[in-house]
């Protein structure tokens, strides 16, 4: 399969501090990619570069067309959606008017309409709370608005940021099921950003470990799955 996104000694951090230390990795078209390692390796920073949120060097590709000098709404209208750690919903607007929010590019009313429809299909609960203010939703309910919204783009890419951190786990089970149908019957492909390496590696077709804002391993799901010696230096189980 052909490369989605291709990312080539991407470096990054804050101010003085590096955090990436030329960072390079795929993702296939159509595939689920997981960035794993501890606090700190660098997780959250990948997706905030790759959405030039901050300031980075080095080459990403997307869809055979180099991205990294592009500004973030500039990255969006190219099909990248990011959901980011803590959700960001907007908590004063409706449920509803978050996903209207997330369509903003789009002028296809009708298609925007199917578009709501489809949202509401795959997370039936947003659509009994679609008056509701995001600020009142439960924590799972935030998460899963986060999503739709992204999705509304109708993304290529969408990047997600520790969508299990602090729910409980019958929602993070429902959460997952949603995503792997988003991705084997939208056809969206994601990186994923997680902790839970168990969680994840279920999930995706490819990981990638980092270690201080360095590729430690890469290698199919399966093979780092199986792989003892790996779980127990770097995954903890």
């Amino acid at each position: 399969m052909t490369a989605l996104l291709s990312v080539k000694n991407l470096a990054a951090g804050y101010g003085d501090t590096p955090v990436l230390h030329g960072l390079s990795f795929e993702l296939e078209e159509g595939g689920i990619t997981a960035i794993l390692g501890a606090n700190g390796a660098g997780k959250t920073t990948t997706l905030r570069a790759l959405c030039g949120l901050i300031r980075r060097r080095g080459e990403i590709v997307l869809a055979g067309r180099r991205i990294d000098n592009l500004a973030t709404e500039d990255i969006v209208r190219q099909g990248v959606a990011h959901v980011p750690d803590g959700r960001g919903t907007f908590a004063h607007l409706t449920a509803e008017e978050n996903l209207r929010l997330g369509a903003y590019l789009r002028r296809d009313r009708a298609e925007v309409a199917r578009g709501f429809e489809h949202m509401y299909a795959l997370f039936p609960r947003l659509k009994e709370r679609r008056r509701q203010q995001a600020g009142t939703l439960s924590g799972g309910e935030q998460q899963m608005l986060a999503i739709a919204r992204a999705l509304m783009l109708r993304p290529k890419l969408l990047l997600l940021d520790e969508p299990s951190f602090g729910l409980a786990p019958m929602l993070v089970q429902e959460i997952y099921r949603t995503l792997k149908a988003i991705n084997r019957d939208d056809k969206v492909s994601i990186l994923l950003v997680e902790q839970n390496a168990t969680l994840a590696l279920d999930l995706a077709d490819h990981a990638y470990l980092l270690e201080t804002g360095r590729v430690a391993i890469s290698g199919s799901s399966a093979a780092v799955k199986a792989d003892e010696t790996i779980r127990r230096s770097y995954l903890g189980y």
